[in-house]
């Protein structure tokens, strides 16, 4: 990035979490989706394992991963999953919910 945090923009499903001290915009591009679903399986069954309250901390940080966008070569995705961690759940939610949202009803 050069620098600025961008701000998500709504309009393209974005959302954005705190990492490592940056903003880390979350966009849920075709792309980022297919990669996240390479590696957790359909994303529907996501959706369904979140709906049921059975959503591991990896499969969530694999999302988070694979929709960043402008992210700081710097941050990791241990540094991701600290984070979340470290913020806990109820502040990585709202993120997790506007990526659901996408997942759901596309753009």
């Amino acid at each position: 990035m050069n620098g600025a945090n961008p701000a998500p923009n709504p309009a393209r499903g974005e959302a954005s979490l705190r990492v490592a001290g940056e903003t880390i915009v979350l966009r849920p591009s075709f792309a980022a989706l297919v990669a996240a679903e390479q590696e957790v399986g359909p994303l529907f069954a996501l959706v369904e394992r979140a709906a049921a309250g059975a959503l591991t901390l990896g499969e969530m940080v694999a999302l988070f991963w694979h929709c960043r966008f402008g992210a700081p070569e710097a941050v990791t995705r241990e540094q991701l999953g600290e984070a979340v961690v470290a913020g806990g759940l109820a502040a990585a939610t709202p993120a997790l919910r506007v990526l659901l949202g996408q997942i759901l009803a596309g753009r």
